[in-house]
């Protein structure tokens, strides 16, 4: 097993790179630059497997508020990180354990459905929700995506349901991804995101188990400024990264959905309607929604945005009586939300996530041709 080798570090800071050594230690990774400096000693439990290119391990570390990471091309050195971190886990170790895990709870609930009676279905779910394998949730995430947007996909057939390929459309979509790539890095999350903006005139976004979001034109056409945006997908992000979908299906599909994982056709049938359902129509408990505003507070100041942006635009549209304004349906009340996101916002001067000519083009990204 490899002991050492090179990598490329990014301090999260700069945009240089930096060649590195890389040491593997009993409990961390040493990266040493050049004359022998340590850069860096990150412990194995809390390094996070980024989304890379094929042959590229891209790592970073939990809880860092820089977008630092380190990139390794060395096969037998990416293999050696990968058997000493239980995190990075691109064997899929981990992901086996969990499934272990899911079947053996999934097979306590068919034998003893007395723990339905006992604790009912949201507690069973929250007790699931965080052992369901990521590979479960993403397999469950494609499903529910191909019916919530034949739901929504209520438009001309002749044109389409996403925002940004027209050419008209396409710098919109190039900004958009720029804005993502931002809060996707300072997330740090394992769930890969699919972020769309689809043709729909409410102020909404919602998320979906597996790392898919849809935000509306509405919100689109309704934000001021790249950081009202931002907030809204960090918020969402939030819900991603405490599988707050996951945990709603398990609720409302409950048992049809375990029994389906038992036999394995849980994607099968109507449960997967039902979860589609379940997550467009989301009434998330105050804790689920306060959870997700810390979140989304946390990532804006780690990416240096306006994290009081939220605030703003959930003030600017609770007047509105427009029933598909839904990112304020059962959510705390507007000025205690507000409230507390502003009192956990950064008190550092914002920088712009993007350019003006960036938020010009995403203002068209569904203007068509």
């Amino acid at each position: 097993m490899a002991k050492s080798g090179h990598g490329v570090y990014f301090d999260g800071v700069t945009s240089a790179r930096h060649v590195v050594s890389i040491y593997l230690e009993v409990a961390a990774l040493r990266i040493m630059g050049e004359h022998d400096m340590v850069f860096e000693r990150w412990p194995y439990g809390e390094l996070v497997h980024l989304s890379a290119p094929e042959g590229v391990l891209r790592l970073g570390r939990t809880g860092s508020r820089r977008l630092e990471r380190l990139e390794i091309r060395d096969i037998d050195l990416a293999h050696a990180i990968d058997e000493q971190s239980v995190p990075v886990d691109r064997g899929g170790a981990t992901e086996r354990k969990g499934r272990k895990k899911i079947v053996a709870l999934s097979m306590a609930a068919v034998v003893s459905l007395v723990l339905v009676g006992i604790y009912g279905l949201p507690a069973l779910a929250d007790r699931i929700a965080p052992y369901v394998p990521l590979g479960v949730e993403r397999w469950l995430g494609e499903a529910v995506d191909a019916q919530v947007r034949t739901m929504l996909d209520t438009g001309p057939s002749n044109r389409a349901f996403e925002c940004g390929s027209a050419p008209g459309e396409r710098a919109g979509r190039a900004a958009l991804d720029r804005l993502v790539a931002q809060l996707e890095g300072g997330a740090q999350i394992s769930i890969p995101l699919h972020l769309v903006v689809v043709r729909r005139k409410e102020a909404n976004a919602i998320a979906l188990p597996g790392g898919h979001i849809y935000v509306f034109q509405g919100l689109i056409d309704k934000a001021e400024n790249g950081h009202e945006v931002a907030g809204v997908i960090a918020h969402e992000i939030g819900h991603v990264a405490n599988r707050d979908g996951t945990r709603a299906v398990l609720q409302t599909a409950g048992l049809s959905f375990l029994f389906g994982i038992l036999l394995g056709d849980f994607v099968g049938g109507g449960a997967v309607v039902i979860a589609a359902k379940t997550v467009l129509n989301a009434s998330y408990s105050r804790e689920a929604e306060a959870a997700a505003d810390r979140y989304g507070v946390a990532l804006m100041n780690t990416v240096g945005g306006d994290a009081r942006a939220l605030g703003a635009f959930l003030t600017r549209v609770s007047g509105a009586t427009h029933p598909g304004v839904k990112i304020l349906l059962d959510h705390p009340e507007t000025k205690e939300r507000v409230a507390a996101i502003d009192a956990a916002a950064s008190k550092s001067s914002p920088r712009p996530l993007l350019s003006a000519e960036e938020w010009s083009a995403l203002k068209r990204i569904c203007s068509g041709p």
